[in-house]
């Protein structure tokens, strides 16, 4: 499996693993002197604590040791440094010390994981690693592998970390491989139930949410759901729901990002379908308390079961486009806009749009083979009502630009019987291995020794 800069930078596996907390050292009390104790303080602790020793900012000590490997607070910001990076939102100090506490539980995981393969004689060796990181380098930040050891150190990262992340990628796909996968079986009649069940709900619509699942307590309620509000508004900033599914998600689809994959309404808890059903593709929702905790989700598109989609269509285009000079007056812009919209309606279908478009300087580029969901929403319904030869209003900016786009070709979409026998076996085997795979980590989790 091929391993992208994109996919290490965002894949922060989440994990039920508490950070083990550091060693304290409380003063003793003279007898006969001792302080107050709080209510409810089982451990029959003073109110006020003095500390023998002082933190020293300037030794490195290791946060956490996992089976006699330690993790460093300077583990813990490089890989922070990845992820804000991947990102590229401003998160408050208040976020980020939340992120550090989930990928310190990562690094527990990814160390685990290195040290079972190492264990079974799976180990990754050097030469692969640097193979991944090497095409990292090329194929993701055109650039050669120095280049993008500099860009690391740039933003508070480094090729260590990087390349550490690319061990435990490729540790854990190994162990998986060996140890689970040969092991999960699926048989014919739960693919044709399944099959069956497609074609009955056929013309049914279906949707693709991902979802970000914080659990709570009774007593832990409120803070999560505090906490889920600030996950909401980072997402409405513009942060990735596929890396924050990934470090905050406590559900199982939290290594793929918390996308649930197609599903109907009914497959989903009546808190959940009640609101998915009244959201359109892109919509946000959330905190949505449901037993157990609390839900965000995101709706990622909607179709109708086994019934050919119009976004799927393939469209030949023609943009015609008009620039402003810097400095243009308002008046002078508006009037070039006029001029434009007039003469865009002169144009007799595509065969003489060029002819029209150089009479008042517009440029013309030809587009083939676009899909219509890869237009933005905003234009796609515009385009679909469109006939051949017909254009859309004119949109944009004087900043920008104005244009239009033009519709020369439409190849509508073949209605699809649904997915094959294989692809619906291939999906149930890699739902299973999932599961499994969070077993095995758990077990892993539970075995060793953290201090």
């Amino acid at each position: 499996m091929k391993v992208t800069a994109r996919h290490l930078c965002l894949n922060i596996r989440k994990t039920a693993l508490a950070a083990g907390a550091a060693a304290m050292v409380f003063a003793p009390v003279a007898a006969g002197a001792q302080e107050a104790v709080a209510p409810g303080n089982t451990l029959n602790l003073p109110n006020s604590i003095n500390m023998l020793t002082e933190n020293d900012p300037n030794v490195r000590r290791a946060t956490v040791v996992v089976n006699g490997y330690p993790i460093t607070g300077t583990d813990v910001e490089q890989r922070v440094a990845l992820v804000l990076d991947a990102n590229k939102v401003d998160v408050s100090e208040e976020e980020v010390l939340r992120l550090k506490q989930q990928v310190l539980r990562n690094l527990i995981d990814e160390t685990l994981q290195i040290q079972e393969a190492q264990s079974q004689e799976m180990a990754v060796e050097d030469s692969e690693i640097d193979g991944t990181y090497n095409r990292v380098a090329t194929q993701n930040f055109g650039q050669d592998p120095a280049a993008l050891d500099a860009y690391l150190l740039s933003i508070g990262s480094s090729p260590a970390s990087l390349k550490r992340q690319i061990r435990g990628e490729l540790s854990w796909q190994r162990l998986l491989q060996r140890n689970v996968q040969p092991f999960v079986n699926v048989s014919e009649e739960e693919v044709n139930e399944l099959l069956e069940r497609l074609q009955a709900s056929k013309g049914t619509y279906e949707y693709r949410i991902g979802e970000i699942y914080l659990s709570a307590t009774a007593e832990t309620q409120e803070a999560v759901s505090a906490n889920a509000r600030q996950i909401v508004d980072q997402l409405r900033q513009g942060g990735s729901f596929v890396a924050y599914a990934r470090q905050y998600s406590e559900a199982s689809t939290a290594p793929v990002g918390g996308d649930l994959g197609w599903v109907r309404l009914a497959q989903l808890p009546t808190e959940l379908s009640s609101v998915a059903q009244g959201m359109e593709p892109g919509q946000l929702v959330g905190p949505i308390p449901i037993p157990g905790g609390f839900s965000i989700l995101y709706l990622i598109d909607r179709r109708q079961v086994l019934t050919a989609d119009p976004r799927d269509a393939l469209l030949s285009l023609k943009q015609i486009s008009i620039d402003f000079p810097a400095g243009m007056s308002e008046a002078d812009a508006t009037a070039r806009i006029e001029q434009f919209t007039q003469a865009v309606g002169n144009i007799r279908g595509c065969g003489n749009a060029e002819d029209v478009a150089a009479t008042i300087g517009a440029n013309v580029v030809s587009n083939d083979q676009i899909p219509v969901r890869q237009l933005p929403e905003a234009l796609q319904s515009t385009l679909l009502q469109l006939q051949i030869g017909e254009a859309t209003p004119p949109f944009g900016a004087v900043s920008e630009g104005v244009r239009v786009l033009m519709l020369c070709g439409r190849d509508d979409p073949v209605s699809t019987d649904g997915p094959s026998f294989d692809d619906v076996m291939a999906q149930l085997e890699e739902d299973r291995v999932g599961k499994r795979a969070q077993r095995y980590l758990r077990d892993l989790r539970r075995d060793a020794i953290i201090d």
